[in-house]
């Protein structure tokens, strides 16, 4: 599994960073770093946590 972000529609809020911080993080230009593009099986359910809480719908999980 993958996180796919699509960048016009990301705003940077932090949302992900705070529901999975091994996998994204907000660096300090306030840009979407993702740390870890591939989901184990042990970090899946924080990851989609983050999926789905993204207010602006930017991230999405491929397989």
């Amino acid at each position: 599994m993958k996180i796919v972000v699509d960048r016009s529609l990301c705003t940077a809020l932090g949302v992900c960073e705070s529901l999975a911080p091994d996998h994204f993080e907000i660096d300090d230009d306030g840009e979407l770093v993702v740390l870890r593009e591939n989901v184990s099986p042990e970090d899946r359910d924080a990851v989609e946590a983050a999926v789905s809480g993204c207010p602006t719908a930017a991230l999405k999980l491929e397989d």
